[in-house]
């Protein structure tokens, strides 16, 4: 079986998706404010829901650190910008993709 992961760059604002240690596909993403800096460690992804409403766009995937996640936007123009409250925001198209393509428990590495 395929080992898929998800490492976030957080200097080129960039999700990659990896499967068996080769990118597979990468991602345009928005992160955290310098007051609010997305944090950098190795989490899970602990949930995924469709449609979580108000700013969290088409799909919501939440990590093992609590409060943060992974998502969707209604404000496409923030996707490659430092504006979020630190969780990673996808375009809508991107984060539905990707959420096809891991599972809760999916591991999810932030670094600098």
């Amino acid at each position: 079986m395929p080992s898929i992961r998800i490492i976030v760059d957080l200097s080129d604002r960039k999700l990659h998706l990896l499967q068996d240690d080769r990118v597979i596909r990468t991602y345009p993403v928005g992160i955290g404010k310098m007051l609010s800096a997305t944090p950098t460690g190795t989490y899970t992804i602990v949930n995924k829901q469709a449609n979580p409403g108000g700013p969290y766009g088409a799909f919501w995937m939440g990590l093992s650190r609590k409060h943060y996640g992974i998502h969707g936007t209604n404000d496409p123009s923030s996707i490659g910008k430092r504006v979020s409250k630190g969780c990673i925001r996808m375009h809508n198209r991107d984060v539905l993709e990707l959420s096809r393509q891991v599972n809760v428990g999916t591991p999810v590495t932030i670094r600098n």
